[in-house]
């Protein structure tokens, strides 16, 4: 069931948990939001904590723990090799994933340069659903492009189809057929993270499977926001709706050659994965491993990480667990709805994900509308989003700008962190905001590194903006915060 429904009819998800452990945090007043997010060069990720009142950054190694994974980081093993909490984790994955062979990493990316690495050459094609920046980044620096086969329907940022993360089959065949030997792998991301965190359904990963068996090209998977996609085929996919997740899980390990994934998101600690039963991929991977990441039985965790993780995954199984987040997010995004505010439907996994183009179309793409809402939503409630869209691309080899084919503020929602209330706080403030778009303007450089720009790139107002923004809040709200 979806939420729960009250006698006086308000439907709202429920906790399947308890809170143990508190952190305080800090509603600072607009006048040092503005401060805050100037001395940051608007970009969002050079925020201080201490400034942050509700940080939907992203899920990435900020989702609560378990009672059982912190109880677990304390029985570890803490050996360089050989350790028998790298034992644990290795059942717990073979079982759940049925691979036979499991390679650590520190995080997902440290795993998308090995595979690059191995994969691809100069000329390379990698086709995939849908590109992830860093994914991106370590194909471009190996010499490789990228081709994104994703469904028209994906950039529809309001439709109604529930799995706009299928890959076009048909693109596929063709590429595959006009670029022969120039394809090293395909790669399909579980929860498509640059386009609203939507998912794709079983049945299309396995039409995506059978086309790379006939063209004998490895299917590599990226799980990072498997337990999302999980819970929407479960619950979207008639045909899979009595299997049960471990069920669910396994087809989907099976139609994969490799997977890899970040267990920051999947797992919820901080760390990695990849997983194979080819040993021709094995022995390749094993090489380069301990050239970049440690001895092959931690992979730059720490042991804790890896006793925690093993917990994790086995709890990813949960329904209880998993659904959470979605149906957080899917209250989030239906509140906007309700009060016309531009958002990314259907709702997906992640976070919320709202329209920048929609909801300020006065600010040109060159003026960076995603990035510029997100310093606005922080300025309006202390909540700190992030940019998907122009920013987080990179200029061509002429310096020209790649402009992104959506401009999303994504409002994420680690699992189990938010309350009800915060959720509600968050709506309001961006309801404000969106009442008050007109005084929004746009952004420039001031900083622009290369690679990878959103990281570190310092950003000015093209206005002042921000000041009239601040000043209409106090005038609206008061002494309130």
């Amino acid at each position: 069931m979806n939420g729960n429904i009250s006698f006086f009819g308000e439907s709202f998800p429920l906790e399947m948990h308890k809170v143990r452990i508190v952190q305080k945090l800090n509603l600072e007043p607009i006048e040092e939001r503005l401060s805050a997010i100037k001395k940051a060069g608007n970009n969002t990720f050079l925020l201080k904590n201490e400034n942050i009142f509700l940080d939907m950054l992203s899920d990435s190694g900020v989702n609560a723990m378990s009672d059982n994974q912190l109880a677990a980081m304390m029985q570890s093993d803490d050996s360089y090799a050989g350790s028998k909490s790298f034992t644990k984790l290795e059942n717990t994955a073979r079982r759940i994933f049925g691979k036979e062979f499991i390679l650590p990493a520190h995080q997902g990316r440290a795993a998308e340069n090995i595979l690059a690495r191995m994969f691809v050459k100069p000329g390379d094609i990698v086709p995939m659903n849908y590109h992830f920046t860093t994914t991106k980044a370590h194909i471009v620096i190996n010499g490789g492009s990228v081709a994104e086969l994703y469904l028209k329907e994906a950039m529809n940022l309001n439709s109604a189809n529930p799995f706009k993360g299928n890959m076009d089959t048909e693109a596929l065949k063709n590429l595959l057929e006009k670029e022969k030997g120039k394809v090293p792998f395909v790669r399909m991301e579980a929860g498509t993270n640059l386009i609203g965190g939507q998912p794709w359904s079983l049945q299309n990963l396995r039409e995506v499977k059978a086309i790379c068996a006939e063209h004998d090209v490895p299917l590599v998977l990226d799980a990072s926001l498997l337990a999302d996609n999980l819970y929407f085929i479960k619950t979207r996919e008639e045909a899979e709706k009595n299997k049960s997740i471990e069920d669910i899980t396994m087809e989907i390990s099976d139609l994969s050659d490799i997977i890899y994934f970040s267990a920051r998101k999947l797992g919820c600690v901080r760390g990695g994965l990849m997983l194979t039963s080819d040993t021709k991929f094995l022995e390749q991977m094993q090489e380069l491993v301990p050239l970049f990441e440690g001895f092959l039985t931690y992979g730059g965790m720490s042991i804790r990480e890896i006793e925690a993780m093993a917990v994790g995954l086995d709890e990813t199984m949960d329904f209880d667990m998993i659904k959470h987040g979605p149906e957080f997010i899917e209250f989030m995004v239906q509140e906007l709805v309700r009060r016309k505010i531009p958002v990314v439907t259907p709702a997906g996994g992640l976070g919320c994900h709202l329209n920048a183009r929609e909801f300020i179309p006065h600010v040109k793409q060159t003026e960076y509308p995603a990035g510029t809402l997100a310093a606005a939503v922080f300025i309006a409630g202390s909540v700190r989003g992030m940019e998907r869209g122009t920013l987080s691309e990179e200029r061509d080899k002429d310096g020209n700008e790649h402009l992104a084919e959506v401009e999303l503020l994504r409002l994420a929602l680690p699992r189990r962190v938010f309350t009800m209330s915060q959720i509600k706080y968050a709506v309001d403030r961006i309801h404000w905001l969106f009442e008050n778009r007109n005084l929004i303007g746009g952004l420039k450089w001031l900083f622009e590194p290369k690679i990878l720009r959103f990281f570190n790139g310092k950003l000015e107002a093209n206005s002042d903006w921000q000041e009239k923004l601040a000043a209409k809040f106090r005038a609206d709200f008061g002494d309130s915060l």
